[in-house]
């Protein structure tokens, strides 16, 4: 008989290989969880499960255009991919992506029909345990719990057959909203605030920062401000997408009550879901407000360290009670001086490591850039606290730490 070589390897044993799981995306697209190349909440809780030595893969639907970044991501992460399409062509792409999925557990992310929708056909028909994971109220967005889809025969037809008809959508609210009534049906739920853990029950996993990426201690704030054109600038940050309720026309207001030359509103990249980016530049753009240009990930740490202060000026809306701002951990991460209010779990995150203020109030937000300005050593001392509360809360291991008896019990 032929001896094995000692350095051979041999396939692990069935009973001691590690646990595969699933993580079903509800969209790849750059509208979706590819906006940010694979720093959002997925692919962090992919990163987590990965420390704790489960073998993890990523599939679903890109609903996009195929892009750059899908394919740096592919070179990172196991990707299964199928293009998204509408009704009734969905039905096939669903079916593709359900045959792709051969992980021992299943963790779909978001209340979706296509990440949650596709995984409970693999408890049903496969027997796979289905674990949930909630990081937004979708229909927030959609009036909320005062959503009515009115049917009307014409509308209905033309709705389910017309062009571009919008029940076609395979995440159209009227889907979310009967999948909303299914959470009962996952194995078990996990969820990233207080207020969504309130409505749909669950465990409480918090999102966070790969730490090691956001490191104070790579990068000099002077030499970014420099890069990046704005040596000659008090900057003020918001590194993320504008929209209305995050607050950025709140802090363009309290800029414009405090009237300092040198004071300068980045934010960075557009907003990839309509034109209030373009909106803010033509109204304010000359005095207050400097957009760069959307940035990869790995620059993100680059682009955060040339802020004097972070700022999350959320507005109090159903939405943002419910969502943990993945912008807050960028500052807290990079040891930023942050400014943000009082909305959801913004307090319980924060702590006393920055300044929070009441929201939707441009004259509290003047008065707390004062404050900060005022005596900066202090505001740099709570960015270092910041960070401190980031690793002991927000960073991978902790994370894992939360994830690890959840799926230990599978």
């Amino acid at each position: 008989m032929k001896q094995r070589s000692p350095h051979s390897k041999t396939a692990p044993s069935p009973l001691n290989r590690p646990k595969k799981i699933s993580i079903l995306v509800s969209d790849f697209s750059q509208e979706s969880v590819g906006r940010w190349g694979g720093s959002v909440r997925t692919f962090i809780l992919a990163e987590a499960l990965e420390t704790l030595g489960y073998d993890v893969e990523l599939v679903g639907a890109n609903f996009g255009d195929h892009y750059p970044a899908l394919e740096a991501m592919g070179r990172r992460w196991s990707l299964k991919v199928e293009p998204g399409t509408r009704y009734p062509s969905f039905f096939k792409s669903a079916w593709r992506i359900s045959n792709h999925v051969d992980g021992d557990i299943i963790y779909a992310h978001k209340l979706k029909p296509s990440s949650f929708g596709i995984a409970l056909l693999q408890k049903w028909f496969k027997g796979k345990p289905v674990i949930l994971d909630i990081d937004d109220w979708e229909m927030s967005w959609h009036k909320g719990d005062n959503f009515r889809y009115r049917v009307r025969p014409m509308k209905l037809l033309r709705d389910l057959f017309g062009k571009d008809g919008w029940l076609q959508d395979p995440n159209h609210p009227l889907y979310m909203s009967w999948t909303e009534k299914l959470v009962s049906q996952a194995t078990q739920v996990t969820v990233n605030t207080e207020a969504l853990q309130q409505r749909f029950g669950g465990a409480l996993v918090p999102s966070g920062k790969d730490m090691s990426a956001f490191d104070p201690t790579l990068h000099n704030g002077e030499a970014s401000r420099a890069h990046y054109g704005l040596s000659d600038y008090k900057v003020l940050m918001f590194p993320g997408a504008p929209r209305a309720y995050k607050g950025v026309e709140d802090i363009l207001e309290a800029m414009k009550i405090l009237g300092w030359r040198d004071l300068r509103l980045v934010i960075v990249g557009g907003s990839p879901y309509d034109r209030y980016d373009q909106e803010l530049q033509k109204n304010w753009g000359e005095s207050y407000l400097i957009q760069l240009p959307k940035q990869p990930p790995e620059k993100m740490p680059q682009v955060v360290s040339a802020a004097h202060v972070v700022v999350v000026p959320q507005r109090d809306t159903a939405a943002t009670r419910a969502q943990f701002p993945l912008k807050l951990t960028d500052g807290m991460a990079m040891a930023k001086p942050i400014l943000t209010t009082q909305v959801g779990d913004i307090p319980s995150i924060l702590g006393d490591a920055g300044y929070i203020v009441e929201p939707e109030s441009p004259r509290s937000l003047a008065a707390a850039l004062e404050s900060i300005f005022a005596n900066y050593p202090e505001a740099e001392e709570r960015g270092r606290q910041a960070r401190q509360r980031c690793l002991e809360n927000f960073s991978l291991g902790a994370i894992a730490g939360h994830l690890q008896s959840i799926f230990e019990a599978y």
